[in-house]
This record gives structure tokens, sequence and C-alpha cells, in this order.
């Protein structure tokens, strides 16, 4: 079920909800069980649930920011269960119904969190199985960030974060470790995000010719340690 929270200007009203300059659909991937649904509803309504089960289907939920002066409302969808699809001929009895899901789950898309368990190495290793699948299926301009959730289980560390950071830089890819449990870093990811699709919307308004495409600015990766301690003018979707 969607939920929303709009944030104000520092001093303003708040606007109503369907009040925004832009609007960003945002997915967010990854293996089962990596704390996607709670990185979803840490953001969009600040909750966390230490027992919450794999998320059916797919589900996504609504928060607005504000930047620039303008509201930018984010559209953020969880893909929950559905499964990381395997290249034809290798596609499992079954999946070839996910394809139609995967297809409308990425359309319209113009940020991805991708998600892993610092303390699973599996989630890391199919990292690259589910960025392949995501630069199939989402438009090739997407901006993606890798992000490494349950940072606060720093004692049950299995990925070395220099080992992430070299694939985000390997990959063209924005880096942050989060943990949705405390709070560490999820604002700032996806209001990193956010903000970079926003620099990037504007820059092309600014110069028709479209060469400046979503990506990483210059070419370099984003790297974020973690934290101590509308009118409806523009959209992609």
């Amino acid at each position: 079920m969607a939920a929303a929270l709009s944030r104000a200007p520092s001093g303003t009203a708040p606007r109503p909800d369907d009040d925004y300059d832009y609007l960003f659909k945002v997915v967010i991937i990854g293996d089962s069980g990596v704390g996607k649904s709670n990185l979803l509803s840490r953001f969009t309504r600040n909750e966390f649930h230490l027992d919450s089960k794999s998320t059916i289907g797919v589900e996504f939920a609504t928060r607005s920011i504000s930047h620039d002066g303008k509201i930018i409302k984010a559209q953020i969808w969880d893909t929950g269960a559905l499964p990381l699809l395997l290249p034809l001929p290798l596609v499992l009895p079954g999946q070839e119904r996910y394809r139609a899901i995967t297809s409308a789950y990425y359309r319209g898309a113009v940020g991805a969190l991708l998600v892993y368990d610092i303390s699973k190495r599996l989630t890391f290793e199919n990292v690259e199985r589910w960025l392949k699948e995501l630069r199939t299926h989402a438009d090739p301009s997407i901006v993606v960030m890798l992000v490494g959730n349950k940072c606060d289980l720093k004692h049950l560390q299995a990925v070395i974060t220099d080992d992430a950071k070299s694939f985000a830089e390997q990959n063209n890819l924005a880096f942050i470790e989060t943990s949705a449990m405390d709070s560490t870093n999820v604002d700032v990811a996806f209001e990193t995000i956010l903000i970079e699709i926003y620099r990037i919307v504007t820059r092309k308004t600014l110069d028709p010719t479209g060469d400046n495409k979503p990506g990483v600015p210059g070419g370099s990766r984003i790297v974020l340690e973690p934290a101590a301690g509308g009118k409806k003018k523009g959209g992609c979707c």
C-alpha cells in the first residue's frame, strides 16, 4: 500500500502531497532478505519491522523532499520477492511469467538502489547479475547507487567495504552503506540519488543537445561513508 510523507521547506506551510515540481520513479532491487522493504518503510514512513516477512509481488510508496526551492516527489518501487531472472535458455519453469512483471517494474524508472546485505557475501556476489538485469530492462541512462545495507551488523560483516567501493567504481555507481534498523544513511541514500536525478534533468533542460545523461558526475563515483553515531511541471513517470 502506498504511503506518502512530504517535507516542506523551513518556515513554509506543508504542501499537499499531490503538489510537486518533479516526479521520479526509483526502484529498489537485490536479493530477498537484504532489507529492501525496510529501507522503503524507513524512508517513507520512518518505520522498521524486525520480523517483517518477504514482500510478495511489488509494492511502492512515495515521499517528497525539498531541494533548490523545488518539491521532488519520489515514487519508490520495491521488488519484494520478484526473482532474479536467469538468462535464456537458463530460465526455470514458471519464470517466464515474471518477465512481463519485470518489464513493467523497470518501465519509467530513472533511479535504482542496488542493495546487498553486508553480513551475507552471496547477496553481494549476486549484485553483478542484478546490475545486468537492470541494464537489460531499464533505460541505459538510469542513475544507480550500490547500497550495502545492515551496517549495524559490522561484527558480522562478510563484505569488505573496499570491495564494494571497488565494484562501484568499476561500474560507475554511487556507493553507500546503510542501516534501515537504526536509520544510518537511509535518508542520505534516497535524497542523494533524487538530487542527482534532479541535477541531470535540469541540466538537460538547459542543454537541449541531450549530451548529458543521468549518471555519476564526471564519470566518477560518489562514495558516501556511513554517518557518525506539485505543481506537476516535470517528471519521468
